[in-house]
């Protein structure tokens, strides 16, 4: 068995064992517990005769000799093998044995032989060069310097430096508890370097290995894998960060060795700012919020990722690291992740999971004693290196409220496997059933009906649902849906009991109930005022619009939900709306997972969905002057700029269509000779008509929408030194004022709270005493002391007094940094401005909002992974109908469910049905849902058919469907990928600058790629032209497509192409191998 060190030559284990302490061969034996130690005499060896030799037996001496160099004196430990280990003892032995005064001998245990253990650290000391702690320190020295040590202390502290020096490295928390958890030691949890033992285990782990006692770790197993959350990273760039700046201070130190200098002249925080800046700027995980829909941001803030800096990347990563593991069970979801190059490696944390301050995910079970429940005592959390070795129950075993199991045998996990065994063998039991998935799957009702694959879909697709204009909960859901919509933070909720005073479309005011003492040490009114977010752009263009849904006089609860929007209803989570559907072909128009849907849908704006995009325009100060955003625009109509205001921005209100003017903007020409038309145009307008060119912000030919919002940031104007004093100087006076006011509120409580009682001491955070014990407080003590650095904890004997004191320096406190807060941020704008990157003057923004109805083309997609594009919309009176006349509003079709597995769809249909009828919402937690017989009487109830299906009548010609068809009602939500955003076209446009040809994508303003199968197709028809014109003119001919263009303008026939680029880029490549190609 060897040791490296730092990658670098090897030498054996035992050679580092002496050079951590373990100096002879018989310590080392005697850590294994392979040998006995015998006392030599002559009678007593006799009995040994015929046993093996453990460990070599040495002569050792000491020499004397002189320093030729000092004339120093100078001692050496000499030493001499007399017999090897391996050697079997005889009688011969003894006298060598005892001539060389050897006080013990080291013999293999009987049974040596026959342990593997022994014949591994044998085998290793029969390699061993060494003998003693200091030829194992030096050798080790020599292996990585290649030099021979000065000395033998300078050989001994590298050793330390290497293994146990806290400057050198770190195992950090982590580190310590997985070799304790791992070796089964009990160091301390402070020891952040190796110890002795902790070699000493590693070794006797590794031999364990080696014998097949012990097994190799599953590096997929969660114990191995954990958490590192933005906090730790963060932790680490400031380590980054501060050192730089450490550096630097060190650096301008020492080049400014004689001066006298003040902190501000060392430091630049500058370094640490840069550091942290990058990281959120550049850092591969550091990602714009996915703001699609409330669910998109909850999910987007729980999702874990093992790609990034120190992980992995998609094309390392193996089916192993990708494949769900025992041990995700309640910690990481099993269904949702990515479906393309990232499936497995990103995921998303289990609904009940939580990190604990190691970065391991835990799960939460409950206690199982004696085979009964444990009711009375909360749940446990457990990693998944302590769920090792447990026997736990699944959520669904059934047992009554004393915690007796009403089965004999229940169904339990044990790591990997799934026995049936009796309640007394079970550690514990899981807490829901919806354990092991993801707040998204959580979502789907009826999962455990649905194939995995579509689940995974169903749990992805809910994400990209955009907020539709009205909203609708579904029928039939899951139960979480109220609590996804309150814990995503979207929604304003009362803080406490309350009567609602005032209510509008932008903000509620509440009078909340308060207790004297709360009146007491607030500096809030009684009126709490929410100002509810109105039309306010996502970072997906999505829109942010709350609406209030309680009315002045109403009587509000603690937690309860004030509003509603952006994808909620009452306080739930509402990403889509509840359509009547039937499974069935329509003319062939929902073939493929087309959809076919009514106008109805289209009329009533069902699925209507507001998006805001943003246009940006900046002012630059170029070499030539600078940029100006005006309404004056040089060549530009007086009704083109009718909507521009004084600055050249877009009014409010505006409505815009492609080509419209947004944003006004001129920017100066270069100097050049006028021309005489330019000399006469300056003569008659003046200078400004000549020397500028347009460079406004122009809408994209495909938008059509309202502008509701602008914006414009400027740096600070130029003024005077003296006008900027006297705004600030105005500025701190108010902030004095209002500073004043504050404090003079806080004397008044403090002194309400303490008023006729004695001080105990009262100390600033640096245990300066401000008040002596005994003095009674007064108004003037109170005004007289600093609040800034005080310590609120036992000014008195009354421990709610202190209390109160406490708290009313908290809200104090904040009262306070919100001033302040304020106060420097007014202060910057005056001598600021806004805060714009350099050589940017001015920049102006215009949000513009687009109403979406549902069109042919968009996208479509229930809860179960069952999407489609919307093919055909059709009219009321043609859809199929019911025997009351009702029409469906969408048909899907039948296909797509016994192929897909996702019967889930089926059975909320058909709930969903009866939900309908009887008015009523379900909800269906997942695998703890609705079974069969409990729809069916559901329905029954409903008065529908059992079986869910019903014979439907055609639109067109109003008679009946030979089969009957199941209809019901399910939850449809429209996805992003809608049609308006996908539309393109081109004609003229930019082409790449090597091969000529037009670039592509939307983004490019490109063309439509007519790649090799399309020419196959064309050469198939035959179509020789059709194809020669498309590889020609159409593509990369340059000489050909502007002859083109001037045939058509001339109306002439079209020329003969000429030679494409493409082909002469291959000539040219040609050439560059040396060979010359010429065309005749």
């Amino acid at each position: 068995m060897y040791a490296y060190i730092d990658r670098k030559k090897k030498f054996p284990v035992t050679t580092l064992l002496r050079a951590i302490g373990y100096d002879s061969d018989k310590d080392i034996l005697e850590l294994f517990d392979l040998a006995d130690e015998v006392k030599v005499s002559k009678s007593g060896l006799k009995k040994y005769v015929g046993r093996r030799l453990a460990a070599r037996v040495l002569k050792k001496w000491v020499e004397d000799f002189v320093d030729e160099d000092t004339g120093e004196v100078v001692s050496i430990d000499r030493n001499e093998i007399i017999l090897e280990r391996e050697t079997v003892l005889e009688e011969d032995h003894i006298e060598m044995i005892i001539d060389a005064g050897v006080k013990s001998i080291i013999l293999a245990k009987e049974d040596a032989s026959n342990n593997a253990d022994y014949s591994i650290i044998y085998n290793t000391l029969q390699k061993d060069t060494s003998n003693s702690e200091k030829e194992a320190v030096e050798h080790i020295y020599r292996q990585l310097r290649n030099a021979e040590p000065p000395d033998e202390e300078t050989a001994r502290g590298i050793i330390d430096r290497l293994f146990f020096s806290d400057k050198r490295y770190d195992l950090g928390d982590v580190g310590r508890y997985r070799i304790n958890r791992k070796l089964v030691l009990d160091t301390a949890d402070d020891t952040k370097v190796l110890t002795r033992q902790d070699i000493i285990a590693i070794v006797k782990y590794l031999i364990n290995l080696i014998n097949s006692k012990a097994e190799v770790d599953d590096i997929d197993h969660l114990s191995n894998r954990r958490v590192r959350t933005v906090g730790e990273q963060l932790y680490a760039q400031f380590g980054v960060g501060l050192s730089r700046m450490a550096r630097t201070i060190r650096e301008r130190m020492n080049i400014r060795d004689n001066e006298v200098f003040t902190p501000t002249d060392l430091i630049n925080a500058r370094t640490l700012s840069s550091v942290i800046n990058s990281f959120f700027g550049t850092n591969q995980l550091s990602q714009f919020m996915d703001q699609t829909n409330p669910l998109a941001e909850i999910t987007h803030k729980r999702r874990l990722s093992a790609l990034g800096p120190g992980g992995l990347s998609r094309e390392r990563a193996g089916f192993e690291v990708r494949d769900v593991h025992y041990t995700h069970y309640g910690r990481l979801c099993t269904i949702e992740t990515p479906e393309g190059p990232n499936i497995g490696l990103i995921s998303s944390l289990a609904v009940h999971a939580k990190i604990n301050n190691l970065g391991f995910i835990e799960t939460p079970y409950r206690k199982v004693r004696d085979g009964k429940v444990v009711v009375d005592e909360p749940v446990v959390y457990l990693s998944a290196e302590d769920e090792d070795d447990k026997t736990i129950a699944q959520a669904n075993a059934l047992y009554d409220d004393k915690g007796n199991f009403l089965d004999p045998k229940v169904k339990a996990r044990y790591e990997g496997d799934f026995p049936v065994i009796e309640p007394e063998l079970l550690d514990y039991m899981d807490i829901a059933p919806n354990q092991i998935t993801s707040i998204a799957a959580s979502l789907i009702p009826f999962l455990e009906h649905d194939d995995a694959n579509r689940a995974l879909m169903g749990s992805n697709m809910q994400r990209q649902a955009v907020p539709l204009l009205r909203p609708s909960a579904p029928i039939v859901g899951t139960g979480l849906e109220a609590r996804v919509a309150s814990d995503s933070r979207t929604l304003i909720n009362a803080e406490r009991n309350g009567v609602v005073e005032y209510v509008d479309a932008n903000e509620i005011k509440i009078r909340y109930e308060r207790t004297d003492d709360d009146r007491l040490v607030s500096f809030d009114d009684d009126v709490s005022t929410y100002h509810l977010t109105k039309f306010k752009k996502t970072n997906q263009n999505t829109c942010i619009n709350l609406k209030p849904i309680v009315v002045k006089g109403d009587k509000v609860i603690q937690g309860q939900v004030l509003c509603e929007g952006y994808a909620t209803e009452n306080g739930e989570l509402a990403l889509g709306r509840n359509l009547k559907v039937a499974f069935m072909p329509w003319q062939g128009y929902n073939f493929e997972d087309a959809i076919v849907i009514s106008e109805r849908v289209v009329s009533e704006d069902l699925f209507t969905s507001l998006h805001i995009e943003e246009f940006e325009l900046e002012v630059r100060d170029t070499k030539r002057g600078e940029e100006e955003l005006t309404s004056d625009i040089p060549n530009v109509s007086e009704e083109a700029t009718k909507d521009l205001d004084e600055n050249g921005i877009i009014r409010v209100g505006a409505e815009v269509n492609g080509g419209d003017i947004l944003i006004g903007k001129i920017t100066p020409k270069g100097e050049s000779d006028p021309s005489p038309e330019e000399k006469l145009l300056r003569a008659i307008f003046g200078d400004k008509a000549g020397d500028v060119k347009d460079a406004s912000l122009k809408a994209s030919p495909s938008l059509k929408g309202v502008v509701i919002d602008t914006k414009l940031f400027s740096r600070a104007k130029k003024m005077s030194k003296d006008v900027e004093k006297k705004a600030l100087e105005k500025l701190e006076v108010a902030h004095d004022r209002a500073v004043k006011i504050l404090k003079e509120r806080l004397v008044d409580k403090l002194f309400t709270i303490v008023n006729g009682k004695t001080s105990q001491g009262v100390f600033n955070v640096y245990r300066e005493l401000l008040v002596p014990k005994g003095a009674k407080f007064t108004q003037k003590i109170l005004t007289d002391l600093d609040y800034a650095h005080i310590n609120p904890t036992g000014w008195t004997t009354d421990e709610d007094k202190n209390e109160l004191i406490k708290l009313s320096l908290h809200f104090y406190n904040i009262k306070f940094n919100e001033e302040l807060g304020a106060f420097k941020r007014d202060k910057f704008a005056i001598s600021v401005g806004d805060e714009l990157p350099s050589g940017i003057v001015q920049m102006a923004k215009v949000y513009v909002a687009k109403k979406r109805k549902l069109r042919v083309g968009d996208k479509m997609a229930g809860r179960h992974g069952n999407k489609g594009i919307v093919a055909r919309i059709v009219r009321d009176e043609d859809m199929p109908f019911l025997d009351d006349g009702t029409p469906v509003d969408i048909v899907l079709n039948p296909l797509g469910v016994p192929s897909r597995m996702n019967l889930g769809q089926i059975y909320e249909t058909v709930l969903g049905w009866a939900g309908l009828k009887l008015g009523m919402k379900f909800a269906t937690p997942i695998f703890d849902g609705a079974e069969m017989d409990q729809v069916e009487e559901w329905i029954a109830k409903a008065e529908l058919p059992i079986s869910g299906r019903t014979y439907l009548y055609n639109g067109l010609t109003g008679e009946r469907f030979d089969q009957p068809t199941t209809v019901g009602v399910i939850y449809m939500l429209k996805l992003g990928h809608m049609v308006d955003d996908k539309m393109h076209a081109r004609s003229i446009g930019p082409y790449s600058l090597i091969t000529q040809q037009p670039l592509g994508g939307k983004a490019q303003f490109g063309g439509q790629r007519f790649g090799e199968m399309e020419v196959w197709a064309l050469e198939a028809f035959g179509a020789s032209n059709i194809l020669q014109e498309i590889l020609t003119v159409k593509s990369d001919d340059v000489v050909g497509r502007a002859k083109t263009y001037e045939a058509i303008v001339k109306g002439n026939n079209l020329p003969t192409p000429s030679v494409p680029e493409s082909f002469n880029v291959l000539v040219h490549e040609l050439r560059g191998l040396g060979l010359d190609i010429t065309l005749d």
